[in-house]
């Protein structure tokens, strides 16, 4: 059974290559995709996924913020957390708000389904 997968990102090139990485992979099932928070806390209702890949930078609503709206609709929701190099001070705000693991961007394929993998074998 694969796992379902929401991806959030602003950047559509962003969401296509993580796409790409978890269907290659061949254990991932991508039910979802959605360019800021908002789009990522309706679309996280509607699709239930398993876990949701999430970017920090966004408009209209960024990342940390979604993050905590859909721990508030789902407390066992697993958020991955996407991020440039330098923003560490917002991967630690981002764990405070509830997300399991953090990927930073550029990332490798090889870096991508680790982390998820973890997260996913994890029972936090």
């Amino acid at each position: 059974m694969a796992y379902k997968v929401l991806i959030v990102d602003d950047a559509m090139f962003m969401r296509a290559m993580i796409r790409d990485i978890l269907v290659n992979s061949g254990k991932y099932e991508v039910v979802g995709e959605a360019a800021n928070g908002e789009e990522a806390i309706e679309k996280y209702s509607l699709v239930s996924p398993d876990i949701v890949t999430m970017d920090i930078v966004m408009p209209q609503m960024d990342g940390i913020e979604a993050t905590k709206e859909i721990i508030k609709l789902d407390p066992k929701a697993k958020i991955i957390m996407c991020s440039a190099l330098g923003q560490e001070a917002l991967v630690i705000e981002s764990i405070a708000a509830g997300a399991k693991d953090f990927i930073v961007k550029p990332f490798s394929a090889e870096k991508v389904l680790k982390v998820i993998d973890a997260v996913v074998n994890s029972h936090q």
